[in-house]
């Protein structure tokens, strides 16, 4: 993890909760500490420089995460020096198009755009009143809950084809009343009002089943 903000910070110590072996390095001493009892290993120093990061252990790590805010030099030379460490797998926050478009040229493996995502969510629920939530996966594809369409209610998913018809999945169905989750819902089992589903597909498509009455 390069870059300990509030986005490093917070992908680091989510990292570790899930068991995995974060090294985190930033140029900020109240940073590191602030962090460091929750990760493996965490250290002041230049994150761009190829020295630091070998003597810190990067060496062949699975994946590292860039977060130097607006730098793009800063960006570009981290993610230089992981490439020479033989990382497999570079992240980087973004804070721009321009950020993103020069990131991905140079080979990252994927750009985020916290912000701009942040605010296509939101803006997509807002537009949606049948959206709960709305996670951005990829470049114009996406995953939402909302409440069950009333047009849909008392069907089944099998009786209504949503794959065929509208090219979306179901990934889960939520069953609000009793708080479960099925991540295989019954395929002939009736739609109820307290119902909510998972789908998966494109921005298009969903933003035009949010739309059903």
């Amino acid at each position: 993890m390069i870059g300990l903000g509030n986005f490093g910070a917070s992908v680091a110590e989510a990292l570790s909760a899930n068991g995995a072996e974060v090294i985190a390095v930033d140029l900020d001493g109240d940073a590191v500490d602030r962090i460091a009892s929750n990760v493996t290993k965490a250290a002041m120093g230049n994150g761009t420089d190829i020295a630091t990061l070998e003597r810190l252990g990067a060496e062949g790590a699975d994946a590292a995460v860039i977060s130097t805010g607006d730098d793009i030099t800063a960006s570009i030379l981290a993610t230089m020096s992981l490439r020479d460490l033989h990382v497999a797998d570079v992240y980087v926050k973004v804070n721009s198009r321009d950020h993103a478009r020069v990131m991905d040229r140079i080979g990252v493996t994927e750009t985020v755009f916290p912000e701009r995502e942040s605010a296509i969510s939101l803006g997509t629920r807002m537009g949606g009143k049948a959206v709960l939530n709305h996670v951005r996966l990829g470049n114009e594809f996406s995953i939402q809950e909302m409440a069950v369409p009333g047009a849909w209610q008392g069907h089944t998913l099998r009786e209504l084809a949503l794959r065929q018809k509208y090219e979306i999945t179901v990934v889960a169905l939520h069953d609000i009343l009793q708080d479960t989750i099925s991540s295989t819902p019954d395929p002939d089992a009736k739609l109820k009002d307290s119902d909510t589903l998972l789908i998966a597909g494109s921005d298009e498509t969903l933003a035009r089943v949010a739309e059903l009455p």
